[in-house]
């Protein structure tokens, strides 16, 4: 019976170490993948918010000079047509380099919106309508504040969502840390209180004699 029990305990205490065990396993495989999605969320923020921002500012800044040089009254049509062409070509380098980058809905949307406008103002020039290339340019600077405002909205939501993945693994750091200690308290109970009540002797009754 005493062997039994022993035997009985001991697979009792395996037991428990071995869920302990695969808690903890568990845990480190979530902590990776959350590590992985808050640096795929890092990196968003870089590659399709902070990147694409600096493309808004600069088509902003090409934009302001296509309309001003529209309602200049002091310049020949050439040279205006001839400085808003190569603005123009500006603005669609930049073109290529903001489609490569990861869009909403919402805002390939309004990305459309602003083709639209440049292909209107790239009309116009041939026409020399300064009116419209002005027009169209306003249309234009105020699709470019709604992408910014996206821009921001976007770029808050993924540094929420890294900032709460990285509570999750802070959490679940902790929940380890607790259980290695309560894993660590079994083993010294196996190997040292059982010892020590192993090698308590109980003294022999005195002797009648």
């Amino acid at each position: 019976m005493k062997d039994q029990k022993r035997y009985s305990n001991k697979t009792k205490a395996a037991f428990i170490l071995l869920i302990v065990m695969l808690i903890i396993l568990l845990g480190n495989f979530n902590t990776l993948q959350n590590s992985k999605n808050v640096n795929e969320n890092i990196n968003a923020i870089y590659k399709d918010r902070l990147v694409v921002a600096h493309y808004i500012f600069q088509y902003s800044k090409q934009l302001h000079f296509i309309k001003s040089e529209a309602e200049k009254l002091d310049l020949s049509d050439n040279i205006k047509k001839n400085e808003i062409v190569h603005t123009l070509d500006i603005i669609h380098d930049i073109d290529n380099l903001y489609a490569q980058t990861v869009l909403t809905n919402t805002e390939k949307q309004y990305f459309d919106t602003f083709l639209l406008s440049c292909k209107e103002i790239n009309t116009q020039v041939a026409n020399k309508n300064w009116n419209k290339i002005a027009f169209s340019s306003g249309q234009a600077l105020k699709t470019l504040e709604s992408l910014s405002e996206i821009q921001i909205k976007e770029g808050k939501s993924k540094l929420a969502a890294a900032n709460a993945m990285y509570n999750r693994n802070n959490s679940i750091g902790q929940l380890q840390i607790a259980l290695l200690i309560i894993l660590g308290g079994i083993v010294f109970y196996l190997l040292i209180v059982k010892k020590i009540k192993k090698t308590v002797k109980i003294p022999e009754p005195p002797s009648m004699n």
